[in-house]
């Protein structure tokens, strides 16, 4: 595991923007693992400054809320057209649907369409606060696939400011599983915001644990971990 530390976070969203591309630049048809959240949003910013061509893209999101339509001002699909899509078109993106009749149909649809235009090249993921990576909360097993989870309390918790209450926040999503995640063939894991010195403490300094979801990145062969100054 490859740590990069800088001081700011705009330098750590500029350094993952130089190796995303970088790494993906050097492939005919990639396809890249994306992430939600306030920690990657300047990672967004800065690639839709730079005005890559990315049509021959194909994106995997990592999860969606339960019951959220895409079009809800706080779905991940929403999110993802905000901050990348609506300037950086790519070839096809992917996220799941929370509004899925079977909810576990749509877990294996997004599964199988990812062994199918995959495997995904370079998953970007985001360190929870409790150590989930996509929504896979401490328990989850690490040879799980796309699933349904229920949100921790400190998950919807940390996820109520962007709704404003905590009781608007959903309660379930659909996440990539963590044997999913770990398929990737490189995976970059951005660390940054409130609170998360602990969390980033425990992954360097823990044991291997499902108990705390991100320590399975130990067992990956090429991880790089991007930190700024975490407060």
């Amino acid at each position: 595991m490859n740590v990069i530390r800088t001081e700011q976070y705009e330098t750590m969203s500029q350094s993952v923007v130089d190796d995303v591309r970088g790494y993906i630049g050097k492939l005919e048809q990639p396809v890249l693992g994306l992430a939600t959240g306030s920690t990657p949003v300047g990672f967004y910013e800065s690639i839709r400054q730079a005005q890559p061509d990315w049509s021959h893209v194909t994106t995997f999101n990592l999860d969606e809320y339960v019951g959220v339509s895409p079009d809800h001002p706080q779905s991940y699909r929403t999110f993802m057209e905000r901050h990348l899509f609506s300037e950086i078109p790519v070839k096809a993106s992917h996220i799941p649907d929370g509004q899925a009749r079977d909810l576990t149909a749509e877990c294996d649809r997004y599964e199988q369409l990812i062994a199918e235009q995959g495997p995904i090249d370079l998953q970007i993921l985001g360190l929870g606060h409790n150590g989930h990576i996509g929504f896979n909360e401490p328990g989850t097993s690490f040879q799980s696939r796309t699933h349904i989870v229920d949100l921790a309390e400190t998950t919807r918790q940390a996820n109520a400011r962007f709704f404003g209450s905590i009781d608007d926040v959903p309660t379930q999503a659909i996440t990539m599983g963590i044997q999913t995640i770990m398929e990737a063939k490189k995976i970059i894991l951005m660390v940054s915001g409130h609170g998360k010195e602990h969390a980033f403490n425990r992954l360097m300094e823990g044991e291997i644990d499902e108990q705390f979801p991100a320590s399975v990145l130990h067992n990956h062969p090429d991880v790089t971990v991007y930190v700024s100054e975490v407060e």
